[in-house]
């Protein structure tokens, strides 16, 4: 019997049955002796539009049923090298989004305590800001790959410092992220003037808007990426409305011309071999997400970010 923990496998129940965890693995109360968990915030409090992500997790874990323990196409074997496990939810005050960030903080800074990496399935894109405070106290400034429709840098949002369009100004300016390390993909959409992404290019980010994506394999950026990440510790933030609401339209602020999902795999195997030190899988909301299509993609982009962390087994 291995001595790391293991997906509940199809032939021994019925994936409709069994535990309605991450990958159907076992759960533990804390993240020691792991080293990696997945984690959810089920959080809609910072949404700006359509609500519904504080369902996310729980409909993630749920689609996540049919994922299988091997990776065919990278030949990763994740549950033969790490211990993972699934270590449910932060307990967030639903009623006072400032309250849920130092909240989050405190609950990553006992994962990290543990040398473990975190895996987050999301909740809206707010908990990404409180959960690199986490990091940075233990990485310093981090690289950051961050794949989503939208820049989030707004300066605030209602007279609010802190929302799910505000979370990267923010780790800007508190100095979590790493000068010249941040990528951010997939950008579009409408804005408010020209301008609306030049803060970001100011800050010493590269920007891949969708367009420059369209009809081509994103290998090769993700080559460059690595070649610019060097061995810095990364954190990967996928916005699950990076990808285009044809393949995931259950989502707050649905953009149209997005990512492929292949172009989403390539996006995370191309991290391969990168320091990643921390994921995140955000905006799935389930009410508008019919046919589970949307949290079928977040729980297998997880399972690619599981992949691809340091230690991962791999065949020959």
């Amino acid at each position: 019997m291995s001595q790391f923990n293991q997906p509940l496998g199809g032939n021994t129940m019925p994936r409709f049955a069994g535990p309605a965890t991450m990958m159907r693995l076992p759960t533990q109360d804390t993240a020691e002796g792991l080293d990696a968990a997945f984690i959810g915030i089920p959080m809609d409090i910072g949404t700006s539009n359509r609500p519904g992500t504080r369902l996310g997790p729980r409909q993630i874990r749920d689609e996540s049923r049919m994922l299988r323990p091997y990776n065919m196409a990278t030949r990763a074997a994740p549950f033969e090298s790490l211990q993972v496990a699934d270590i449910g939810d932060v307990p967030i005050n639903t009623f006072h989004l400032p309250k849920s960030v130092d909240i989050i903080t405190a609950f990553y800074d006992d994962v990290l305590k543990h040398d473990c990496i975190p895996l987050t399935l999301g909740g809206e894109h707010t908990l990404t800001l409180p959960v690199l405070r986490a990091i940075a106290k233990k990485h310093g400034p981090v690289g950051l790959i961050h794949i989503d429709a939208h820049a989030d840098v707004n300066e605030h949002m209602f007279g609010e410092p802190i929302a799910h369009g505000t979370p990267f100004r923010r780790a800007q300016e508190e100095g979590l992220l790493a000068h010249g390390k941040v990528v951010q993909i997939g950008l579009r959409g409408t804005g408010y003037a020209a301008e609306d992404f030049d803060w970001c290019r100011d800050q010493g980010f590269r920007v891949v808007p969708a367009e420059e994506c369209w009809y081509r394999s994103l290998a090769p950026l993700m080559k460059e990426v690595r070649e610019q990440m060097g061995d810095m510790p990364v954190y990967i933030s996928f916005d699950i409305d990076g990808l285009d609401p044809s393949v995931a339209p259950g989502t707050g602020t649905v953009e149209m011309g997005g990512l492929t999902s292949t172009q989403g795999l390539e996006i995370v195997r191309g991290a391969t071999g990168l320091n990643i030190v921390g994921c995140d899988l955000v905006e799935v909301s389930p009410p508008y997400d019919a046919s589970g299509n949307t949290a079928l993609m977040g729980a297998t982009l997880l399972y690619e970010m599981l992949c691809v962390l340091p230690g991962v087994k791999r065949s020959d």
